[in-house]
């Protein structure tokens, strides 16, 4: 590393530093500045972890605040809050599989796993693979990248991309609404003629892009070539209806937006050109 990058990265260290919020700091002087001091369950006495732990259930999930019984029942409105408050202990904090409620949440999670290898239960009796793109990506980041659940999930992957490449919500591949009727039907195949969505596609290569041994798969590079070309378009589904949602940032990540596409195509080998 060159004295001049060097000298950049201490100063964006230091002034993370004095953001104010202690994981930033920590974080920025472990992963920055590869300094080592402290632990990071220190974090664990800030106000808003301890409020998302004492929160937890014992079954390891999180309770969803209301909710419409007539769309989902409340163990899959639980999937959707745990996978929220798992990011915020995983992304912002450090949490990793040798904390119990980390480890009971991903004993809830793996609940939903269904036979084929996907997290069933968001959309009901639906496919979901970008909801399940996502939560396996923090799967991976706190310990569990040689479960046998994450090795059956990159192989249904691998057998649900479109013919061009990519991923779709297969309900949506059959020009289905996301709505509570739709839930309820019988699980819907996907047509794999239809095209790709790069809303789907940026989640589920979140998954691939944190796995030491699937990041460099020739079906999640085909598909990063598909999402680094679609940057800044429509998608080619309703749900991201416009250009406007690359630039709606969230961290934690949840949906597919410029910086968590970016994050992506950069740890999965992807240069700036």
């Amino acid at each position: 590393m060159d004295h001049y990058v060097s000298e950049v990265l201490t100063r964006s260290a230091n002034a993370l530093a004095l953001s104010g919020n202690e994981a930033i700091a920590f974080f920025a002087a472990k992963d920055i500045l590869g300094s080592e001091h402290g632990n990071v369950h220190q974090l664990l006495t800030l106000p808003e972890p301890v409020k998302i732990l004492k929160k937890q259930k014992g079954n390891g999930s999180w309770k969803y605040p209301g909710g419409n019984p007539e769309i989902r029942n409340q163990d899959s409105y639980d999937l959707i809050e745990t996978y929220r408050n798992l990011g915020f202990l995983v992304e912002c904090y450090g949490l990793k599989a040798d904390h119990p409620a980390i480890r009971n949440a991903a004993g809830f999670i793996f609940n939903f796993c269904a036979t084929e290898g996907d997290i069933r239960g968001i959309l009901g009796n639906q496919y979901a693979p970008y909801y399940t793109g996502a939560i396996i990506e923090l799967l991976i980041k706190c310990g569990y990248a040689d479960a046998p659940q994450i090795n059956t999930a990159f192989n249904w992957f691998q057998s649900t991309t479109q013919n061009e490449g990519g991923w779709a919500i297969p309900l949506r591949t059959r020009g289905k609404k996301l709505n509570t009727l739709s839930m309820r039907f019988k699980t819907i195949e996907p047509d794999f003629t239809q095209p790709f969505s790069h809303l789907v596609t940026g989640m589920v290569l979140r998954a691939y892009a944190v796995h030491p041994s699937h990041k460099h798969d020739p079906v999640a590079v085909k598909a990063a070539q598909l999402l680094a070309s679609n940057l800044f378009k429509k998608d080619n589904y309703p749900d991201r209806g416009t250009a406007g949602y690359w630039l709606r940032f969230t961290y934690p990540f949840w949906f597919t937006d410029l910086i968590s596409a970016l994050d992506t195509l950069s740890n999965m080998g992807f240069t700036k050109d």
